[in-house]
């Protein structure tokens, strides 16, 4: 048995099941008595590709630990050697979470029962990255096929702080805790129960952690997907599900999207940007230079270019696409690749013109960006950056030496053509991002911060210094796309981006997306999906659009469409040329003094098409084309603390039980058998009269 823990006990977390309360006495469960459950915990899950699995998992019922706050790397021989109590479940700091410490304790894993991570409310000084040193290096453009010589980043390593912790497979649990009052409740547990002075071994009782993060999948994706069509029920259970998600795309001058495939005398200009993200937990991928930089200067342009794009529209069309799972292979630039190839887009591969991408774009180190192309296709894809820069803080460069193209979503693009295009980006050579694909990708690393007592209305119309910069950027992609769809370079001074629309999309995506703004641009039926804390862009297993990317498609529509109330009203039932155009009806803002919203439809060219690989299409789960990645399915995802009997007490509870049953049993035997005898009554006289 385990006694009650020397704390009070919480309220399980919302979604885990509630025991019930007898009102009239007013008394606590014992599993109350016994447990604390933990409030907040983000796991790190199991993820398959065509050829292996990585990522985390406990047992089916959990795994149990003795808790051990580790205090430095040193420790580590207290939980692998010197222990007496294992096996430990391990609670460290996240400057502590290095490969390092990792693969030591996952050397040791007979004695590890789980890593419990504490994540600070402050970036760390120095930087980290638990992706790889050569992101998506095998489904790129460079192969033994296309320029060997600048393929796995011979040339430049991109991401040289990069650990590939997140490709990393664990055999035990690996969360994640903010540090709050669960944590200040865990460190004093161990404190009082686990911490010996002078040497001394802990007594029992200790205190022990139990995590439940069950991964249904293994193996591979080959492997899990053949599990999936093994059907021998009516409701069989699924393993695993591809990554997934859709695109966001829309364009100057409207498309035909009934009509797919080729359109004759139709050129465009594709301006992209990636949306999504991720960190070693899944759902801590605050991605802000990785991604959000990149696509909230997209969105910036997309707004700056309406105006002039209608009252002087240049001969070429631009569209704008936003691609969701580009960290896995690039999941919705292949798909869409893919789909323009099976004529099953607006347009195919031989209306594009070029490509102009926007990466990361934060501008940490100086005001300059630079201009990557691919140098085997680089012929015809010069851009008048000086002109587009021109009057601005920030100066556009080419790096002046051959190097491969970053990873960007335009290398799938090559792989199909060789189209002329650039990606932007704000680092010469390697990644200029110190926390690439992390937790600590957020607002604190863009520098996105408030003067203190502002309103969170207040916060979202300051104009932040890194909004200011942003919009420069944005700027300098809104003239470089006019100039290459043709537009006259007399009316780039008209182009600008505006820094209230910046600062406001920034705010709405790395602080709360839950604010005023947002929600006027969405429909009522959306309003739960806004929080209170950043976006997170993990791009999951969505079979319907995910939180981000509807936040998305609702903003393209609104920066780039207009208001049509003449022509459809109750929720856009009645609307015109819906081939041409989508529309959205989004709840609007509140007049003075009322509390009713004025709702009002929006026509625009945005729209969404699927962001699923190919390969999962194709049931060629072993594909080296296309990205094969999925997720693992899991019923229980909950961490808890309580007091832990020594072993010996526990063998001693066992032995105890297992002797009263045995004693029961024979008593009830000896009884069942004597029974005639112990449970008879006299025999009454036969002449008795009633």
């Amino acid at each position: 048995s385990r006694p009650a823990i020397s704390v009070t006990a919480r309220d399980p977390p919302v979604g885990h099941e509630r025991s019930r309360r007898l009102t009239s006495v007013g008394c606590n469960s014992v599993e109350k008595k016994i447990y604390v459950n933990l409030n907040y915990t983000v796991p790190c899950v199991r993820l398959l590709n065509a050829t292996h699995q990585i990522g985390c998992q406990s047992h089916l019922s959990g795994n149990v630990g003795v808790l051990h706050v580790l205090e430095s790397e040193e420790n580590l021989d207290w939980v692998l050697h010197s222990g007496l109590t294992p096996p430990y479940l391990v609670i460290l700091e996240s400057s502590l979470f290095t490969r390092y410490s990792e693969h030591t304790l996952k050397n040791g894993s007979s004695r590890v029962a789980g890593v419990a991570v504490v994540t600070p409310n402050a970036n760390p000084s120095q930087g980290t990255s638990p992706h790889t040193s050569c992101p998506n290096e095998n489904t790129g453009v460079y192969t033994e096929n296309y320029d060997p010589t600048m393929a796995r980043c011979n040339v430049t390593v991109w991401n040289p702080l990069g650990t590939g912790l997140s490709y990393e497979e664990f055999d035990f649990p690996i969360f994640a805790m903010k540090e709050d009052n669960d944590t200040q409740v865990i460190r004093q547990c161990y404190m009082d129960h686990n911490r010996a002075g002078n040497g001394s071994t802990p007594q029992y009782p200790l205190c022990a952690m139990q995590l439940y993060s069950h991964m249904s999948a293994v193996t591979d994706t080959a492997t899990c997907m053949r599990r999936n069509n093994i059907n021998f029920s009516l409701s069989p259970e699924m393993v695993c599900d591809p990554l997934s998600d859709f695109n966001v795309w829309a364009s100057t001058r409207p498309l035909n999207n009934t009509a797919k495939g080729h359109k004759e005398g139709e050129s465009v200009v594709l301006a992209a940007a990636r949306l999504d993200s991720r960190s070693f937990f899944f759902d801590i991928a605050p991605g802000a230079e990785s991604g959000v930089s990149g696509f909230v200067a997209l969105l910036a342009a997309a707004h700056a270019l309406r105006n002039a794009t209608q009252e002087a529209p240049p001969p070429r069309n631009i569209l704008y696409a936003f691609f969701h799972g580009e960290t896995f292979d690039y999941i919705g630039s292949s798909r869409m690749v893919y789909d323009m190839e099976k004529n099953n887009f607006a347009v195919d591969l031989d209306n594009i013109h070029s490509v102009l991408e926007v990466g990361q774009v934060g501008l940490h180190a100086e005001s300059r960006l630079w201009l990557h192309s691919d140098p085997v296709s680089r012929k015809n894809s010069s851009v008048n950056e000086e002109s587009a820069a021109s009057g601005l803080n920030v100066s556009v460069e080419e790096p002046g030496f051959s190097q491969p193209l970053p990873p960007s979503s335009f290398q799938r693009f090559l792989r199909a053509r060789p189209i002329p295009g650039v990606v932007i980006e704000d680092h010469r050579s390697a990644f200029t991002n110190s926390f690439y694909e992390s937790m600590y990708d957020n607002a604190e690393y863009l520098n996105i911060s408030y003067p203190p007592d502002l309103t969170p209305d207040e916060q979202l119309e300051y104009v932040t210094d890194t909004a200011k910069a942003l919009t420069e950027v944005a700027t300098v992609v809104a003239r470089t796309l006019y100039i290459q769809a043709g537009g006259a370079e007399s009316r780039l001074g008209s182009i600008n981006a505006d820094p209230q629309m910046v600062t406001r999309i920034l705010y709405g995506f790395l602080v709360r997306s839950n604010n005023s703004w947002f929600q006027q641009l969405i429909p009522s039926d959306l309003v739960s999906h806004l929080t209170d804390r950043p976006t997170n862009f993990y791009v999951g297993v969505a079979q319907q659009p995910g939180k981000p990317t509807l936040l998305v498609q609702y903003l393209l529509a609104n920066l780039t469409g207009i208001v049509v109330s003449d022509t459809c009203f109750n929720n856009c039932v009645f609307v015109l040329l819906p081939q041409m155009y989508s529309y959205l009806w989004v709840q609007g803002a509140a007049p003075p003094n009322s509390t009713e919203r004025v709702g009002f439809c929006m026509r625009s060219a945005a729209r969404l098409s699927k962001a699923l690989s190919p390969a999962f299409d194709l049931h060629e789960y072993t594909s080296k084309d296309y990205s094969t990645w999925t997720e693992s399915r899991w019923k229980t995802i909950k961490g808890r603390i309580f007091l832990v009997a020594s072993h010996e007490l526990e063998m001693l509870t066992l032995g105890v039980g297992v002797g009263v049953l045995l004693t029961s049993l024979m008593l009830t035997y000896i009884m069942s058998s004597k029974a005639d005898i112990l449970f008879s009554s006299g025999r009454e006289p036969a002449n008795a009269t009633y």
